[in-house]
């Protein structure tokens, strides 16, 4: 009997289920979406029930879809998105409708009252999160406290998406090394939660859930949960990782120097190495990896592909029934430098490797003869040398391969991975797994839990190249001309952008 295996990927927008052959090949996937709430100012909220039935759906409509027998399902594990917090009590119920997501910042005033108790940046060394801290679980969890004591009260644990997800499916609760390196009370060096972290939080440590290996099988589907998603009982679940260290894996940073671009709504790169990657003024975002002795350490920005989309929807408008097809078609039609024009993409504010989180994205440079074609090509060029600008971050600290795999929605123009290639300056490397990093990841974490493989070798197998982009010369050096220009306008956006704060501020 074949035996597959069934992967989760519980994003930002949807569920994506993906069934994989033993030899890590997709054999087809559905993705079901959800809604994000924003029910007051910097509140981000989902909805665990729509979780539940966005897999539920998922599942069925793929196992329909693709005709596959159920019972050759022999393993299934989740990526999920990050520093979600689901408080549940002593049965596993949540005890809120809807929760803060990764990107709730609501917990300033609990991060402030932490950091006059510990200092942010030996925090930051010890946690390696870089994101802006009121988004890490431990200060939603305190905001909880402060806001909602009654609720907390109640909390027999405080879990993360894939971790909710698994006590539905097993009746367990536990989570793994790399979802809790982004609780904010995690000791990257000594693979443990830290105690004086969660002293200083004021927090009972008995709300942060056991910790075991990503690969850990947890247990099989309760009978609920199979007769939900239509499988047998026998199904093992492992525990699976976080989204960044799934698709890690998935995008085969599987050794030190390995790295990545994600191409998605927000964009990134991460390069797996031994030792985390650590700076307390750049500070690159880490996570434990789901492969054993590894770290993902990243730098980022938050409006990438949604830059681009920004540009589709806002700048052209309804012109562009054909989509992204005719913006590549169009952008093809300027030249390298688009006449010029610079495009900053900080439409979303700025990460912690940009000149300040207030930064305001911006064109500049524009003039008379500038067309749509160069508007869509200053934005294309835009995302890459502000990608390449922090990239610089990784360069400095770490040996990187010579080689960058991308990955994401974006990764599918020719022409965006020939401007990477060209701001890198390093071949820039299409496979065929694309937008299923993070599901291949899940996936690698159930079969080698489940002893259908013996380690993560096969992720690269399940890779197979369609395309590579060599930089040209002549446009790496155009590109290098204009990298001061681009620096320029970052340096004036993030100015402008604390200057319109405190005109705000009144």
């Amino acid at each position: 009997m074949a035996k597959t295996i069934l992967a989760f990927d519980l994003g930002t927008g949807g569920a994506k289920a993906s069934l994989y052959d033993a030899g890590g090949a997709c054999l087809a996937s559905t993705f079901v979406s959800y809604e994000t709430l924003y029910p007051d100012t910097g509140w981000h909220e989902q909805r665990p029930a729509d979780w539940w039935n966005a897999v539920v759906k998922s599942t069925r409509d793929l196992l329909a879809a693709s005709r596959a027998n159920p019972a050759d399902v022999a393993c299934l594990a989740a990526s999920g998105q990050s520093l979600a917090v689901i408080p549940v009590d002593g049965s596993g119920e949540p005890l809120r409708e809807s929760i803060p997501i990764w990107s709730d910042t609501r917990a300033s005033a609990q991060a402030a009252a932490f950091f006059a108790k510990v200092d942010p940046a030996a925090w930051y060394l010890a946690t390696g999160n870089g994101f802006p801290a009121e988004c890490y679980s431990v200060f939603k969890m305190m905001w909880y406290r402060d806001n909602e004591p009654a609720l907390l009260a109640k909390a027999r644990r405080v879990l993360g998406s894939k971790d909710w997800l698994n006590l539905r499916l097993t009746g367990r609760a536990f989570t793994d090394f790399s979802y809790a390196s982004g609780t904010g009370v995690y000791d990257l060096a000594g693979w443990k939660y830290h105690p004086g972290f969660i002293e200083a939080s004021g927090l009972p440590a008995s709300l942060f859930p056991e910790i075991v290996p990503s690969t850990h099988v947890i247990g099989n589907l309760t009978a609920a949960a199979a007769e939900a998603l239509g499988l047998p009982r026998d199904v093992l679940v492992a525990c699976g990782g976080v989204d960044n260290s799934c698709m890690a894996l998935g995008a085969r940073n599987t050794e030190e120097g390995r790295v990545y671009t994600s191409l998605g709504s927000s964009s990134w790169i991460a390069v797996s190495s031994a030792k985390p990657v650590l700076d307390p003024v750049a500070k690159p975002y880490v996570f434990t990896h789901v492969v054993p002795g590894l770290f993902t350490s990243a730098v980022s920005i938050f409006a990438g592909g949604s830059s681009f989309r920004w540009i589709r929807d806002a700048v052209l408008g309804g012109e562009t029934a054909a989509g992204y097809d005719a913006m590549n078609a169009m952008a093809a039609a300027s030249p390298v430098g688009a006449n010029g024009l610079l495009f900053n993409p900080s439409l979303a504010g700025g990460s912690s490797q940009e000149p300040s989180p207030r930064i305001r994205g911006a064109f500049a440079g524009l003039d008379l003869r500038h067309t749509r074609a160069d508007l869509v090509r200053a934005g294309m060029e835009g995302i890459a040398m502000n990608l390449g600008a922090v990239l610089g971050v990784l360069r400095r600290m770490v040996p990187l391969a010579p080689e960058m795999l991308m990955v994401g929605g974006g990764s599918r123009s020719p022409l965006w991975r020939q401007i990477f290639a060209d701001v890198y300056g390093m071949d820039c490397v299409k496979t065929s797994v694309d937008q299923d990093a993070a599901s291949l990841g899940a996936a690698a974490t159930a079969a080698v839990g489940a002893g259908l493989w013996r380690g993560f070798g096969k992720v690269d197998e399940a890779h197979r190249v369609e395309d590579v982009r060599h930089p040209i010369p002549s446009n790496v050096e155009k590109y290098r001309r204009l990298a001061p220009a681009f620096e320029l306008l970052r340096r004036q956006q993030a100015e402008l952008g604390e200057l319109l704060h405190r005109i705000e501020l009144g």
